[in-house]
């Protein structure tokens, strides 16, 4: 009979009413929200909103929000309004997110699709892709929510735009975000891309890899790791594992091992991959020149679904699992006894280009490493005896659980040739648990162990503490993964007991030494480890951790093991307190907490935070509470007795069941019965008393001992604070969890010290420790403090106490010691539950009264604020009144009382929480209210009274001024919740016309409905509504009467006035919704919670205390929501230009509070940029006051106000002009430092300013039309919404015209300043950079331009010239784009086509490569390659360059084709300085000119440059060096005549260059002058420079009188070979031959040079060798061949023949060697040195693997070596 599954019943089914649920506060929820059908999403916002104290909207009342949010999205889009429009619908869109409330599937999909394809759009603006990325991301980072099921996405257009980024030209300085970007996109989109789209893929990646180029081989395998899908690998995974043994590179290894470690993870699941899936996926989405091959037509047949891609060890074969276990050992940088590490991976990347570096990094590789081990974890093989049993529990064991069976690698060949009759079966090899991957795992870290032990720790210690940290961590994810119902995994591949018994115990000794680390990055990963282990095994961890912590805090020992222990136990609490995680733990804390007690120390802040950590730790999870007077249960055998269940059973036999091998082993001994040990803990809980005891008075104790408060009320430093801080933390905490009877007790021990004494030095101290007691019961503690702080404050007042005035911070006096000692006091007891005030509201308002009319100094009437702030916030806001481990219905029950112990530890699921809120009363809001009425209003008569004419300003009008204002700010600062702000659709309207963003229909800008988040008073029409609105405006005004009378006044003794003032103004402006109860710090805390709390990855049930920080969490989102954008009214407007005035008065610390000040008010009130800067610009004019016009630049600096002003170029002309000429006009200060202040803000200005381009205008891109509108299909889409489309559309091409003008504005007024004789070289500086960033790719260059460039070019100012340079270089650039780029798409990526550019057919076959590289050693036939054209176009008559440029290209012809011109260059470019190579930025200027003008400027310049050659001087030579490297490069595409007539000027020059000027001085020049000629090119087009190095090279003397002649053609012949890579293969042979003939020489230097050819000629014979070189054939091949089969090439065979000769020649050199001193003369070891440096060049290269068939054969010799002392 088959019976139902209980767990999966349900009460009431989707199809009928649920039950209805309440919320906090017993209200309804929303029906749709309450009828969740199922819906996991549905269900977690139920969650939410049952936690809040207030109803929320109904699910489809925020869809409706939803879809008009959507609405403006998609009308942003199609009116190409991106920077604008769609910023801001998009981060409407990011805040409603943050409410919880689910997006439906169907628009999810078609959200993320309109950003992918919004985000992939050639000439997006960075802002715009990043944005759209991250919203893409956010949307589908969730696999539960879409898969690719739901979407598919293509992946070529995010190659196509990310290859043509990735790498830059010579002449291309300026980059962007852009290929990080597309990365990151592709990255989060791979899991969209069909499956069918592999071979593809593989067809456009693999042919790009390039094995002699690092470059070339990390930017392929980017592309193969960050495209390829992860389901189905079967065919690609065997050739990625091919290619990754024959590379030797570390980033290579971390991106692979990242890739690897998704692929471990996500086939667990056997279904993952299977074939029969790819023609269920529909194949929607593919690319116009996108193929589908398919190369393997028969794979269905050949893949099990039940099989999965399961090897030998997970997804791997054991040669697989071998090469990952080396990779993983080589990966912790274990060093070796000599020296050096176990890889070479980083010295072969220090030959990677920068631009690899553009890309995302990859995930660190311990983690991935990690997460393959575990993943490859089955029981797959038969187990060893178990650690602790000798032998095994059974022989043979019994079947199933592990057959016995042959081995994979057997043959038929090994039956049949072994000896008849005599063939045994092998014996199966046995593994640890019967796990292949944790047998290794435990082989490694037996291997390592000593490398954990704190006398042996180095930077290999972090890593090795982290690899063992993620392995429990994934271990532990994994394991409840598969208890999961949902999982995936096969149960027989499933991780078992047995295996993670023996995880723990493999990692325990390693984990024990490690812990006593003194590196704090490994104790950290030691305790999670140490966490993770206590979870999984707890009996194995908890126990020897006690074994050493027990005696280190007993005894006194060093620090650091104390430090260690208290840290370890922290992370072991699980084991410790909670029942489910170890029942027989919880016995041990009473005792661990007594030995604690010396941990809260002052004199040791780092064992006081510790303890404290610990302390909050264990608090969280139990009841402080004596247990010994409810003893119901059975009396335990203790002490000496054994302890054994009383029974009259008979004794049973041992006996074993299969169910028992599953079963954790442990070590034998007695373990007592669940009621024994809850004997033990209530028996121990009697300590709690006396504990608690000794805590409170260790605490008191600290308190005493603190060193005296300083003027800021602070006691000592940052480390004192900080342990004051952390032990409160603990107190409070352990207090909540306090019974009754023992919280009185600390009430009472509190009480007696606060009514005892009186500590000037702990005033800050006892403030926080009553508020931990009360905190925990507000009314108890209110009763005890009350009185008598009432008592004493009045006493100390009517005598005198606090009457001395002052307005500045000072230390206190003693006689108001007791005063301030009372005040922190009563502080503390306002801090929880506002009704609990409510009983001393008359005793309290009576004393607010008098302290306001009595405390006169600045400590007493701060003090007295802080007191309102806290008691109105108590009062008014919304907030969580405990966070106990239990629901207070579960705390406050009988049984509860009496069994606390065994909930301790206890986790609940989310709807099994109940929160009590604090939700604000009729009597709280009068009690509010009333003190705005006795207390607020007359405070501000009295301040409106001080500013009344006639009324002396005197130190006494000083004091009152600050006292009074002290008082109602903190009234305002105590009540951001009182009060919510109601704005009209009219009040909307209107904020759009003065709003920051210009130029802007009034739909786009966005705007938020408010919605409900807890505020107390929200109706308008209410009278304490109206009356508190109407004092807040009062407020308002005074503030703003009190600026302009203080400006007016401008004394000296105004600036504590000042001070407070501007703080007033910024909590009326800025103190409202969550400002006191952060969103983003409430997040914050919410994930730090979590993490402390989460035990294992994944976890769904958690501690009530972090359900409490959630459910704040996510009352602060709705707070946040509400705070978006605040309303701008009259008053608001005036104190803001108070407050720029204020950021531009004279005294310095009012300027900075002022900006400071602003710059938040920026990020919350709209407008504030746009109102403030006409009056910074201002005060930028001449003539201003210094001090103003400082306090103007400073305000310009910040990102809010400079970033804004100069990005705005793109919406209002006049103030991103204005600030450019107002920035200009500057330079007549002469004071130096307004001149360091106009340099800051130019150089933040200048970095956010960009280059115009309005190319993406012009851009269609079909695939976002298409998205677009499928989400309107989804969308209620009115007619009358068209014309908003249209009035968006005409705006943003109003706001493109008024940009482009106020660009040429810009050019105009800049180049004029720039040009001006007037202007200081420093701001000539600033205006050739701007002007460089003017010059644009989407419009045509102009005279002015680039003859204000060249100019600049022969400036006497070295940074001008640099500029200038880059700016010839940029501007010329453009021109060869808009010429041969063939549309807006191709501009915005700049890829051009050049015409001469031709397709070559390939016939691929085994020759193809060798007979193309052969081809380079040919010359070049010219007269037939006019027949034929291959690599020359025929004789054009020059370059048809495009029209709009002509008048910019005649202004470059005027003033090259002058030899002045030249000569002046010349002058700058051969000046004396530390260069000993061509500068680039020269060469690629001189090349622009020749390449825009081809021979044009040749007669002009040629001059110049004959002289220059003629003097060996080496900056003439230098000179001379970058003048010809830039017209040889410029003349590439030259017609062929005057190619010819060039080569045949400069071929007897290069002679005499090459072989007479070179001196040691200039050979790094000439040497660095080749590099640049032969990069990237065709050797044939330098044939003669070709010739010239070989001929030299060919008949170079390697052993002649001086080593500098033969170095020096060696280093130009370097350059040469070098700078080729494989287009030197043609060469190759005889070079070496050449060179090995040497290999003995005389000289050092050139038998290095020998060592790198040899090394050079390995690295780029290196060749793959499928049958045919295409990707399908690599690919099956790498996937069917024996691994015996060398298909990469990557073994060492072509210095093979040369290595055995030397192995034989060895032996006579040998013989031959003369002792002493003259032995590194010899020619052993000549040979010997020449050797050993190119094998350890090679083993630091590219393909260090194929030189361990070099070394093998050596290795005798290698080892004779060390006796010599050169080879040594």
């Amino acid at each position: 009979m088959a019976l139902p599954d209980i767990a999966s019943l349900r009460i009431i089914g989707n199809g009928g009413p649920s039950v209805p649920s309440t919320n906090a506060v017993g209200e309804p929820l929303p029906d749709d929200i309450n009828n969740t059908h199922g819906d996991r999403y549905m269900e977690k916002l139920k969650g939410y909103a049952k936690t809040l104290p207030y109803s929320i909207e109904p699910y489809s009342k925020m869809i409706e929000l939803l879809d008009f949010i959507l609405l403006r999205l998609i009308q942003s889009v199609e009116a190409k309004d991106y920077d604008v429009g769609f910023m801001q619908w998009d981060s409407m869109l990011t805040y409603w997110s943050m409410l919880k409330y689910p997006i439906p599937k169907d628009k999810r999909i078609r959200i993320a699709k309109l950003y992918f394809h919004i985000s992939i759009t050639p000439g997006m603006s960075s802002q715009i892709v990043a944005t759209c990325a991250d919203g893409f991301n956010s949307l589908t980072k969730s696999k539960h929510k879409i898969s690719i099921d739901d979407m598919r996405l293509p992946w070529k257009p995010i190659y196509d735009i990310l290859s043509q980024d990735l790498f830059l030209t010579r002449r291309q300085f300026e980059y962007t975000q852009i290929s990080w970007c597309m990365g990151y996109i592709a990255e989060n989109s791979r899991k969209f891309f069909h499956p069918a789209a592999i071979n593809e893929m593989l067809a456009t990646f693999l042919p790009h890899l390039d094995g002699t180029n690092l470059d070339s081989v990390l930017s392929s395998h980017y592309y193969l790791m960050t495209f390829l899908p992860l389901s189905h690998p079967q065919h690609y995974l065997p050739m990625l594992f091919r290619l990754w043994e024959s590379i030797n590179s570390y980033m290579y290894d971390e991106r692979m091992l990242h890739f690897i470690s998704k692929l471990t993870e996500m086939h667990t699941n056997p279904e993952a991959s299977d074939p029969k899936k790819i023609a269920k996926i529909p194949d929607d989405e593919r690319s116009d020149d996108e193929g589908r091959p398919n190369w393997f037509p028969n794979d269905t047949a050949n893949i099990s679904v039940s099989h999965g891609l399961y090897k030998d060890v997970g997804i791997f074969t054991e040669h697989e699992w071998n090469f990952l276990m080396c990779k993983c050992l080589a990966s912790m940088e274990i060093p070796l006894a000599d020296g050096g590490s176990l890889t070479t991976g980083p010295s072969a990347d220090s030959q990677v280009g920068f631009e690899l570096g553009r890309l995302p990094k990859p995930q660190w590789r311990i983690p991935s490493l990690s997460r393959i081990i575990v993943y490859s974890m089955a029981p797959d093989s038969i187990p060893v005896p178990p650690s602790n049993a000798p032998t095994p529990v059974f022989s043979p064991l019994p079947s199933g659980v592990s057959t016995p069976h042959s081995s994979n690698n057997t043959h038929a060949g090994d039956y049949l040739s072994a000896p008849l009759g005599r063939k045994v079966l092998n014996k199966p090899k046995s593994y640890l648990a019967g796990c292949r991957a944790l047998d290794s795992l435990a082989r490694m870290i037996a291997s390592t162990e000593s490398f954990f032990h704190p006398s042996n720790s180095g930077s290999w210690t972090a890593d090795l503490s982290a690899f063992i940290k993620y392995i429990v961590y994934d271990f532990n994810k994994r394991w409840h993964e598969e208890q999961s119902p949902e999982c995936k995994t096969p149960k027989n591949r499933r991780l078992t007991k047995l295996m993670k018994r023996e995880l723990v115990k493999s990692l325990r000794t390693v984990v024990l030494l490690a812990m006593f680390s003194q590196d704090s990055t490994t104790v950290s990963n030691i305790q999670s480890c140490l966490k993770s282990m206590s979870v999984m095994e707890p009996d194995l961890i908890l126990h020897p951790i006690l074994e050493r912590a027990v005696p280190s805090l007993e005894a006194l020992v060093e620090t650091q093991r104390t430090l260690a222990v208290i840290k370890a136990l922290g992370a072991i609490a699980p084991a410790i307190v909670s029942r489910d995680v170890y029942y027989p733990g919880a016995k041990h804390l009473v005792p661990i907490l007594e030995l604690l007690i010396p941990g809260i120390d002052l004199n040791d802040p780092a064992k006081t935070l510790c303890t404290t950590a610990f302390l909050v730790e264990i608090s969280q999870y139990i009841k402080i509470g004596d247990l010994t007077g409810f003893d119901d249960t059975p009396p335990a055998r203790l002490d000496s007795e054994p302890t054994l269940p009383i029974t009259t059973q008979p004794i049973a036999l041992p006996s074993f069941s299969l169910e028992e091998l599953e079963g954790p082993y442990t070590d034998m001994g007695s373990r007592l019965t669940d009621v024994e040990e809850d004997a033990l803990l209530k028996d121990s809980t009697g300590s709690f008393p006396d504990w608690i005891t000794s805590f409170i008075r260790r605490v008191i104790q600290l308190l005493e001992n603190l060193p005296e408060e300083g003027p800021n009320g602070t006691a000592g430093g940052a480390s004192e604070v900080q342990v004051i801080d952390a032990v409160t933390g603990a107190c409070s905490q352990i207090c909540v969890h306090l019974s009754e009877p023992l919280y009185d007790l600390v009430l009472n021990m509190v009480f007696d010290y606060a009514s005892t004494n009186v500590r000037t030095n702990a005033v800050r101290a006892i403030h926080q420790l009553v508020e931990c007691v009360a905190n925990a019961d507000p009314v108890k503690t209110l009763a005890k403090f009350f009185p008598l702080c009432a008592a004493n404050i009045r006493t100390e007042l009517e005598n005198g106490a606090s009457s001395l005035r002052t307005t500045s911070s000072s230390t206190p006096l003693p006689s108001d010691a007791t005063l301030h000692w009372n005040l922190a006091i009563l502080r503390g007891t306002v801090y929880n539950d506002g009704r609990a005030i409510l009983k001393y509201e008359d005793e309290l308002m009576s004393l607010l009264h008098l302290l306001h009319e009595k405390a006169l100094s600045k400590r007493g009437y701060s003090w007295t604020g802080k007191l309102l702030s806290s008691l109105l916030l108590t009062l008014t806001h919304t907030y969580p009144l405990e966070n106990k481990f239990t629901n207070p219905e579960e705390w406050s029950s009988e049984e509860f009382r009496e069994n606390h112990h065994r909930h301790w530890g206890k986790l609940f699921a989310p709807e099994e929480i109940t929160v009590t809120w604090h939700v604000p009363n009729t009597q709280e809001i009068d009690f509010a209210i009333r003190i705005y009425k006795e207390l607020v209003e007359p405070t501000i008569t009295s301040l409106e009274n001080l500013l009344k004419p006639g009324v002396a300003r005197d130190a006494i009008w000083r004091s009152d001024f600050c006292r009074h204002l002290t008082v109602v700010r903190n009234v305002f600062a105590g009540s951001p919740t009182l009060l919510k702000e109601n704005m009209s659709q009219q009040d909307y309207l209107d904020a759009t016309f003065t709003s920051d963003i210009i130029d802007e229909i009034p739909e786009m800008i966005a705007s938020a409905m408010p919605i409900n988040s807890g505020f107390v008073l929200t109706d308008p029409t209410d009278p304490r509504y109206q009356y508190l609105l109407a004092v807040r405006y009062r407020f308002g005004h005074f503030l703003h009467a009190a600026s302009v009378s203080l400006r007016q006044q401008g004394e000296e003794n105004t600036v504590d006035a000042v001070q407070i003032l501007v703080r007033s103004v910024r909590t009326y402006m800025m103190e409202y919704g969550d400002s006191r109860d952060s969103y983003y710090v409430n997040e914050e805390q919410y994930t730090t919670e979590r993490n402390v709390a989460r035990q294992y990855a994944g976890q769904k049930v958690w501690p009530r205390a972090v359900y409490i920080r959630r459910a704040r969490f996510y009352n602060a989102a709705r707070l946040r929501w509400n705070s978006i954008e605040r309303k701008r009214g009259p008053v608001e407007d005036q104190l803001i230009d108070d407050l720029v005035e204020w950021s531009m008065w004279h005294y310095p610390v009012v300027r900075q509070s002022s900006q400071t000040h602003l710059e938040a008010i920026c990020s919350v009130y709209d407008g504030v940029r746009r109102r403030a800067l006409p009056v910074l610009f201002e005060a930028l004019k001449p003539g201003t006051e210094d001090d103003r016009m400082k306090g103007a630049l400073w305000t310009i600096n910040s990102s809010s106000f400079g970033k804004y002003a100069v990005s705005v170029f793109v919406q209002e002309p006049t103030l991103a002009n204005d600030l450019l000429s107002k920035m200009f006009a500057c330079q007549y200060h002469e004071k130096p430092s307004i001149q360091d202040c106009v340099s800051t803000v130019f150089e933040n200005c200048l970095n956010n300013f960009v280059e115009p381009c309005n190319l993406i205008y012009d851009i269609d891109n079909a695939a976002v039309d298409v998205a677009v509108e499928d989400l309107r299909s989804l969308l209620s889409y009115s007619p009358k919404e068209d014309a908003v489309t249209l009035r968006a559309r005409e705006k943003r091409i109003y706001r493109v015209q008024l940009y482009d003008e106020s660009v040429k504005t810009a050019n105009r007024n800049i180049l004029e300043i720039g040009s001006s004789s007037r202007t200081h070289w420093r701001y000539t500086i600033y205006a050739i950079r701007c002007l460089r960033t003017l010059v644009r790719r989407d419009a045509p260059l102009t005279r002015d331009q680039i003859s204000y460039f060249l100019e600049k070019v022969h400036d006497d100012h070295p940074s001008m010239r640099y500029y200038a340079q880059r700016a010839v270089m940029k501007s010329i650039r453009n021109i060869k784009m808009r010429t041969f780029c063939s549309g807006p798409v191709d501009l915005a990526l700049g890829r051009n086509r050049n015409p001469l550019k031709r397709d070559v057919p390939i016939h691929p076959s085994r020759q193809t490569t060798t007979e193309l590289l052969t081809q380079y050693k040919v010359p070049i036939d010219k007269r037939q390659v006019e027949r034929k054209p291959i690599f020359f176009d025929k004789d054009p008559p020059g370059w048809p360059w495009e029209s709009a440029s002509a008048d910019a290209l005649e202004a470059i012809r005027e003033m090259v084709t002058d030899p002045e011109y030249w000569v002046n260059v010349s002058t700058y470019y051969a000046e004396e300085n530390h260069e000993t190579t061509i500068t680039q930025d020269n060469v690629s200027c001189v090349k622009s000119i020749f390449q825009l003008l081809e021979d044009e400027p040749f007669d002009a310049f040629r001059p110049t440059v004959e002289k220059l050659i003629a003097d060996k001087d080496q900056n003439k030579q230098r000179a001379a060096a970058e003048f010809l490297a830039g017209v040889l490069g410029g003349s590439k595409h030259w017609p062929t005549d005057k190619q010819d007539t060039l080569w045949s000027w400069f071929t007897p020059r290069a002679a005499t260059i090459f072989r007479q000027n070179i001196k040691s001085d200039t050979l790094s020049i000439w040497t660095s002058f080749l590099e640049y000629m032969f990069y990237h090119k065709d050797p044939r087009r330098l044939q003669p420079l070709v010739d010239l190095l070989v001929d030299e090279f060919t008949n170079l003397d390697f052993n002649g009188e001086l080593s500098f002649d033969a170095v020096k053609v060696i280093s130009l012949f370097r350059a040469f070979f070098q700078e080729l890579g494989r287009k030197f293969v043609a060469w190759t042979d005889q070079t070496v031959e050449r060179t090995w003939a040497e290999i003995h020489g005389e000289h050092d230097d050139v038998r290095a040079f020998i060592g790198e050819i040899l090394a050079f000629s390995q690295n780029i014979k290196w060749q793959p060798r499928p049958s045919i070189p295409t990707a399908e054939v690599f690919v099956r091949e790498c996937q069917i061949l024996p691994l015996e089969y060398d298909i990469m090439g990557m073994r060492g065979t072509y210095h093979k023949g040369r290595v055995e000769e030397l192995v034989g020649r060895f032996k006579e050199w040998r013989t031959a060697r003369v002792s002493g001193a003259r032995a590194f003369q010899s020619t052993y070891d000549r040979v010997g040195t020449t050797i050993c440096k190119w094998l350890y060049q090679s083993l630091h290269d590219l393909h260090a693997i194929s030189t361990f068939d070099y070394i093998l054969p050596l290795m005798p010799e290698l080892f004779r070596f060390t006796e010599g002392t050169a080879l040594q």
